[in-house]
């Protein structure tokens, strides 16, 4: 929601997501199904604070966040059905720059993201990848017709290292999320979310390359309602469709995701 502004100088904001995605295919690189009687179902939450340092570093405001997700999942396969629950790849965001210009807001990023809490080499299911990734990140937001409108974008390079317990090496990976909503109402905007999901770089183990590259891609697309609770805090519903697969599960996710104040910091408006 409105990724590209950050809090108010001295402000924090909490945000929390819970998210169900099912999914009854895994794809191969062409885009049929790979694997006979597939079935995905993930149950997740997270939580994420910002906080806005009220320090000026090359022209923007230095921010700072730290995002935590804990997932449920269940996985059949034909040889049988696995379950997991666990904390998956947790985001500090270690420097953040945030700016804006009349309708304009938006921020620059560099983003570690962690291995995931548990690990277990020989399980068919783990929470999380068992590596260390940097990622860089920009997003913005247009909010013209007194905010009336908005159009949303953020972009991401994630940038794996090496899984040191199976010398497995995932390949890089880009993200571009988007969203457009329009107001209905004073508290209710409609419009249409989703994301595009590039693997830039080859899977590979002990050096050599596995499956072809196994390069994954995904775009996804659906409807959002959001909600605004106050000024500076509101929720949204949000539905995704999975199309264009390749390398990946063919699904659908549902969202609910709020953002709430927890400092209102000093206006900067």
């Amino acid at each position: 929601m409105l990724p590209g502004l950050t809090p108010s100088p001295d402000g924090t904001m909490l945000y929390g997501y819970v998210a169900y995605y099912s999914a009854n295919q895994l794809d191969n690189a062409v885009g049929e199904s790979a694997v006979p009687r597939f079935k995905l179902d993930v149950f997740a939450t997270a939580f994420k604070v910002v906080h806005n340092w009220n320090v000026h570093v090359l022209g923007g405001t230095l921010n700072s966040n730290i995002a935590v997700p804990f997932l449920h999942e269940r996985l059949s396969l034909p040889n049988g059905q696995f379950s997991k629950f666990g904390v998956g790849n947790a985001s500090i965001g270690v420097l953040e720059l945030g700016y804006e210009k009349g309708d304009w807001h938006w921020l620059y990023e560099a983003d570690v993201l962690l291995p995931g809490a548990s690990y277990s080499k020989a399980a068919i299911i783990n929470v999380g990848q068992h590596n260390l990734a940097v990622a860089p990140v920009a997003a913005f937001t247009y909010l013209p017709f007194q905010g009336k409108t908005e159009i949303s974008s953020k972009l991401q390079y994630i940038v794996n290292s090496e899984d040191v317990a199976t010398r497995y090496h995932s390949g890089n990976e880009f993200a571009l999320e988007y969203v457009a909503m329009q107001e209905m109402s004073r508290r209710v905007a409609l419009g249409l979310n989703g994301y595009f999901y590039k693997q830039t770089t080859d899977d590979q183990q002990n050096g050599a390359v596995v499956g072809g590259g196994l390069r994954g891609r995904d775009f996804a697309i659906g409807p959002e309602l959001r909600f605004k609770l106050g000024p500076h805090s509101g929720f949204a519903l949000k539905y995704q469709r999975d199309t264009l697969v390749q390398n990946r599960p063919r699904g659908n996710a549902f969202w609910f995701q709020v953002g709430i104040p927890l400092s209102l910091g000093r206006p900067n408006r």
